[in-house]
């Protein structure tokens, strides 16, 4: 009786619970995320200055990303206003010629190739998709399938493919398996999570020619962030090209995306794609796309380190494990359903990799499980809190762009739609892979 009443009134469940519901009461997304946090210090008898405290200096654990996003923002205006996405939404607008599934094509590949051919994440979403989104109204596509194909776009290439944003996720994966027992090596991992992928890809036709194949009618208002209106390809746009390819050389060699970001800015404003006096407003336009998104990155790693210092983490996965069964299957899915309520609430699955890596490795270890079925429940149980989290990138974006005329909701037509195909899918071809790989 003692473990229920513990297991119900723990801190990290409790603070995770009420962040869900208060965006799904449409409390803002940050907002909800300090409050949640707030809450968990004080339920686990932390001061509030002690919790804001930790939550501030845990703020920093995202610097980097959130740093990233800015400069990224920033190429991407610089992108827009020369044109560029202009002459690439356009073509698109041809291409597509009233085909719904070709246009669901282009945008999982443009997703896809952000994060690892041209590394510039979601910053792509806010300049392509706003010019798009008349196109859309005409096909009355319902923009939750688009939000699902985004999601799998930005998600599915970290959890399968070792490039990119996937080289280090999947490196992460295989330095904290290491440090905690058990040896991997790292050109291994995406062998055991490809299988991951093809989940996400199942989830992904469920959501496109099942749940949101039906027409969808919104409001067709004319938005345009671009001030440059020509659509012929022009010279810049070529140093615009090799501005994304050095941005991408640079990340590659030097494993930092913000260098990346900086040098793509340096070859854009140097060969004077965009003037110099252009430049502060530029960054500023960095800031207005991107700002929001990086804000809550920052907040949400805040909100993950006064859950690690709470202890409330390991005391829910102590709780729990105590009434693991001996059944491997149902021990995985206990611990993937684990590992969804630790991600949802931080909003990450690469920062919450070390925190489930410390916490499961060792049990399942213990229970048996071989490195390839390690491999596949360390990679789920961080990508599952990804999608349809309400601090996650991978919802943020695609909301970014979808909703610049106010005809698109954050929780209900991203975080719950991309939350029922993606993490049931993950789940089951988890299970799937731990099965396979026995």
């Amino acid at each position: 009786m003692n473990s229920i009443i513990n297991f119900i009134t723990n801190p990290a469940l409790l603070s995770v619970v009420l962040l869900c519901v208060l965006c799904v009461r449409k409390v803002n997304v940050l907002l909800a995320i300090i409050v949640s946090t707030i809450t968990a210090g004080l339920m686990s008898g932390m001061g509030i200055k002690h919790v804001m405290d930790v939550f501030i200096s845990g703020m920093g654990g995202n610097s980097e990303t959130a740093l990233s996003y800015i400069l990224l923002g920033a190429f991407a205006a610089t992108m827009a206003h020369s044109g560029f996405t202009d002459v690439i939404s356009n073509k698109i607008a041809n291409v597509v010629s009233g085909k719904k599934y070709v246009l669901f094509l282009i945008l999982a590949l443009i997703a896809m190739a952000s994060q690892n051919i041209i590394p510039i994440h979601i910053a792509f979403i806010p300049i392509i998709i706003p010019p798009l989104l008349s196109v859309m109204n005409g096909m009355k596509i319902d923009r939750r399938a688009v939000a699902c194909v985004l999601a799998f776009g930005l998600k599915m290439p970290y959890i399968a493919i070792p490039v990119g944003f996937g080289l280090i996720f999947q490196n992460l994966i295989a330095d904290n398996m290491v440090q905690n027992g058990i040896t991997v090596l790292r050109d291994d991992v995406w062998k055991s999570t490809f299988i991951l992928g093809v989940g996400m890809f199942a989830g992904l036709l469920a959501a496109i020619l099942i749940s949101y194949r039906k027409p969808r009618i919104y409001e067709d208002k004319r938005v345009t962030l671009t001030e440059n209106k020509e659509v012929k390809f022009r010279t810049t746009h070529w140093l615009i090209i090799i501005a994304a390819i050095a941005t991408f050389v640079v990340q590659l060699l030097t494993k930092s995306l913000p260098l990346g970001a900086l040098v793509g800015l340096g070859i854009i404003f140097s060969f004077g794609v965009i003037p110099q006096d252009k430049m502060d407003h530029m960054m500023n336009e960095g800031i207005y796309l991107m700002g929001y998104v990086a804000f809550v990155m920052l907040v949400a790693a805040g909100f993950a380190s006064v859950l690690k210092e709470t202890g409330a983490i390991e005391t829910l996965v102590s709780l729990v494990l105590n009434y693991l069964p001996q059944n491997i299957i149902l021990t995985s899915l206990i611990i993937l359903i684990l590992g969804l309520f630790i991600t949802i609430g931080i909003g990450t699955s690469f920062g919450t990799i070390p925190i489930i890596a410390v916490l499961f490795v060792p049990i399942c270890a213990k229970m048996g499980f071989n490195p390839q079925q390690i491999v596949v429940l360390i990679a789920a149980a961080a990508a599952l809190g990804d999608a349809g989290s309400p601090a996650s990138d991978t919802t943020l974006g695609p909301t970014s762009g979808l909703n610049v005329d106010g005809q698109h909701n954050h929780i209900f037509d991203t975080c719950i739609p991309t939350f029922l195909h993606y993490n049931i899918a993950l789940i089951l071809f988890a299970l799937i892979g731990i099965w396979i790989f026995n």
